[in-house]
């Protein structure tokens, strides 16, 4: 004789849901709002990428397999702005992370002025992309600008930035640094504050010095908070594109891989090359992900 309950209908398992149906309706919003903002995006890029669709022709897309990826291959000026992208993120990630954790020191240690030097933390970072190189733009200015007015009543040579690819690119990295570096203290405060007091105080009853409770206590505990900071900043420094755009420079010298897409996107109209570029990007960005991740999960392994 069967003994096994009836089963319940639907109706009064949506009346009454078990755990596992609750967690899937609620977490249904998510997947669907995952779905419209990320996937969708993704898989019509990954479309586009395989087709010659070029509006400017009038003619419908067709399919062309990879011939857009062998086209980014043989691209010198790919290339170049990969080069130049590159660039950015190996000078201005370490950068911001280093002028960050100053920053971050500073805020968590000033205690009479607490509260401008945080705020004061909060101005770069609030400011928009745009804004901040149309600024600096005006700094590195040959003929009216601060950089140079300071060099010349200094008595030093005073050099037309935007006509030197390696000036502009000088100029971009630096206010890309003053930018990010306040998101990079943010992080790195918040990390700071979750140390606890005691280690130090029992690190200065044993005679550390100050740079051996730094080196000892504040590195070591802070690996987590730099390496989440460091996904967030290479991946926008991979996708660098209002600075670069607002500081000019010599021609395509100074064009960053977002630039390039960009260009072809909006200036071409080529829907399909630049949809490979992208490609290309979105890959660069996802390894660059999977590399720190895997780091993260190596110290949570320890």
């Amino acid at each position: 004789m069967n003994t096994r309950p009836p089963g319940r209908s639907l109706r009064q398992r949506l009346a009454d849901p078990d755990e596992a149906t609750l967690a899937a309706w609620l977490l249904a919003p998510a997947f669907v709002f995952i779905a419209v903002i990320v996937v969708y995006p993704v898989l019509v890029l990954l479309w586009n990428s395989v087709h010659d669709a070029r509006l400017l022709t009038g003619q419908p897309a067709r399919w062309a397999g990879l011939e857009n990826y062998a086209l980014v291959i043989a691209d010198a000026q790919f290339w170049r702005a990969l080069r130049n992208t590159l660039v950015i993120v190996v000078v201005t990630v370490p950068g911001a992370l280093v002028v960050g954790m100053g920053l971050a020191l500073l805020a968590n240690t000033a205690v009479r002025w607490k509260g401008p030097v945080r705020l004061a933390l909060l101005l770069p970072w609030a400011m928009p992309l745009a804004f901040v190189g149309l600024i600096f733009a005006w700094f590195f200015h040959s003929d009216y600008g601060i950089v140079n007015d300071v060099l010349r009543r200094l008595g030093l040579p005073t050099p037309i930035w935007s006509a030197s690819a390696m000036l502009t690119m000088f100029a971009v990295c630096i206010a890309t640094i003053w930018k990010t570096s306040s998101f990079m203290a943010l992080i790195l405060l918040a990390g700071l504050q979750t140390i606890p007091r005691s280690l130090y105080e029992a690190a200065e009853v044993d005679g550390a010095s100050k740079w051996t409770q730094f080196t000892q206590i504040t590195l070591p505990l802070l690996v987590p908070s730099m390496l989440v900071a460091l996904i967030f900043r290479t991946l926008t420094a991979i996708q660098s594109f209002d600075i670069p755009y607002s500081i000019p420079g010599p021609g395509e010298d100074t064009q960053t891989l977002a630039m390039y897409i960009h260009m072809n996107a909006v200036d071409y109209l080529d829907l399909g090359y630049s949809s490979a570029l992208a490609v290309v990007m979105f890959g660069l960005s996802m390894l660059t992900t999977w590399v720190y991740m895997r780091h993260i999960r190596g110290e949570e392994a320890r």
